[in-house]
């Protein structure tokens, strides 16, 4: 559940729609208004595979008062409220405050200190807000286990990378050479195990997945 805005909003929305998910978007304006305009085809995916829902009535137009409004129907209709990113006063927090107001649970992602998108978050952390590093630490909450990604059969050579990463963490030149592979089919192989979830890329470096 979330706003549509663009940002986090939007892609939490996306995240759930691509698992098969259900989704619920709530809106500062009627529920005819494509707010904003650039996630008119977000707006209509939610509406087949969830809700759009609003206070508003349709033709009501967005206005900057009412975002922080709409933030308390967020913060009740959630039983968790996660905060990714907010600034100093980002209208995020007042979704966190809603939400405390209400007895709710509050999570915030940690963020670099130096980030001024990490600010709001590291003050909800100081305040005892609830660490969120990865979705299991919101899924703890609710007694619930990760879904465990299931393992697609690969290809022989995605099969022999994988294999190869198993011992240590590897270059994509140092999985050529040593695999001797040429360039094409290792990208390929690449990707197909990243597409997989056996396999992250982090700095330039392929690490196998635990």
């Amino acid at each position: 559940m979330s706003g549509m805005a663009r940002g986090i909003d939007g892609e939490s929305h996306r995240g759930a729609l691509e698992v098969g998910g259900t989704t619920v978007a709530v809106l500062g304006c009627g529920i005819d208004r494509d707010y904003p305009a650039a996630h008119a085809e977000l707006a209509r995916r939610i509406c087949e595979q969830g809700l759009i829902v609003s206070e508003y009535e349709p033709g009501i137009e967005p206005a900057p008062w009412r975002f922080p409004a709409r933030n308390r129907i967020i913060a009740g209709l959630c039983e968790a409220t996660v905060i990714v990113e907010a600034r100093e006063r980002s209208g995020a927090l007042i979704t966190a405050d809603f939400a405390l107001e209400e007895g709710r649970d509050v999570f915030a992602v940690p963020g670099e200190i130096t980030s001024s998108l990490s600010a709001g978050t590291n003050a909800l952390l100081r305040l005892g807000a609830g660490p969120v590093t990865c979705a299991g630490d919101v899924l703890e909450l609710f007694d619930l286990a990760p879904v465990q990604a299931s393992h697609t059969d690969l290809g022989a050579t995605a099969q022999a990378v994988l294999t190869l990463l198993g011992d240590s963490p590897l270059t994509a030149d140092e999985i050529a050479r040593t695999a001797g592979v040429d360039p094409a089919p290792l990208s390929a192989s690449l990707m197909e195990l990243e597409l997989a979830g056996r396999i992250t890329l982090e700095d330039g470096v392929y690490r196998a997945s635990v």
